[in-house]
């Protein structure tokens, strides 16, 4: 809000009563000022406020490409040796990878990578199933 003034001279208005002279009625000739006083620094309306935050959010983003590229630039992913078990009737799939486990290595693990391989929905598996397991080291 901006304060309004009032730069015309105070206007003087005829007044008559009973034969009189004129009387002078003087408008008020202080300024007409706002109900909130101003306040001195840097105002940032609803645009600004709006490209600040687009930016803020933009350099965010920035951020978590970059570190997330970091942290994967240090792993090479080669093709995984696999091999083909056929499912034997009371086999599990703990029981499979547990088998082809390496020394160490965690069977949960394994169990995860053949699920991947072989695009299955559960850890579920039938007799006869032919399974793509990754090969003992």
């Amino acid at each position: 809000m901006s304060a309004v003034t009032i730069h015309d001279p105070v206007p003087v208005l005829p007044v008559r009563r009973g034969g009189q002279g004129a009387v002078v009625i003087p408008f008020p000739s202080s300024r007409v000022r706002s109900a909130r006083p101003e306040r001195p620094g840097l105002r940032i309306t609803r645009r600004g406020r709006l490209a600040l935050t687009t930016l803020a959010t933009a350099a965010v983003a920035l951020a978590g490409l970059l570190g997330a590229s970091a942290a994967t630039a240090g792993h090479e992913a080669g093709p995984v040796p696999t091999t083909e078990v056929v499912v034997l009737p009371g086999d599990t799939l703990w029981g499979i990878a547990s088998q082809t486990a390496a020394p160490g290595e965690d069977v949960r693990d394994v169990i995860a990578d053949i699920v991947t391989l072989n695009g299955l929905e559960s850890a579920g598996v039938t007799a006869g199933q032919r399974l793509v397991v990754p090969a003992a080291d």
